[in-house]
């Protein structure tokens, strides 16, 4: 897992597998980057995500609500097959904004 800032969005790079053992590491990173005053503005890179459970899935969506509650925005980037698959099964790909590349969500 890695961020960085991209014009006025924060872009959180995640790759392997988001469970029950990266849940807690993805928690941090996504906390820090909705830290300051500012409505955060973050895209979670999933394109290297080859797989998420429930667990990741319980986190994404709390930091989305947190990002919501304080102006902000949290939506996904780039999911492969298998998690568009459990974004579809658990309903959660109509509460995430999803897009199919990092590209169309930050312009650039």
């Amino acid at each position: 897992m890695s961020s960085r800032s991209q014009g006025d969005h924060t872009i959180v790079m995640l790759a392997g597998e988001i469970d029950l053992y990266t849940a807690p590491r993805l928690q941090s990173e996504l906390t820090a980057a909705m830290a300051g005053d500012d409505p955060a503005r973050i895209v979670v890179d999933m394109s290297a995500v080859e797989f998420c459970d429930s667990t990741g899935m319980n986190v994404l969506l709390a930091a989305h609500r947190q990002a919501r509650e304080r102006g902000g925005d949290l939506a996904l980037a780039a999911p492969r097959a298998a998690v568009r698959k459990i974004l579809e099964v658990t309903g959660l790909g109509s509460v995430f904004t999803v897009h199919d590349d990092l590209a169309s969500l930050t312009g650039q």
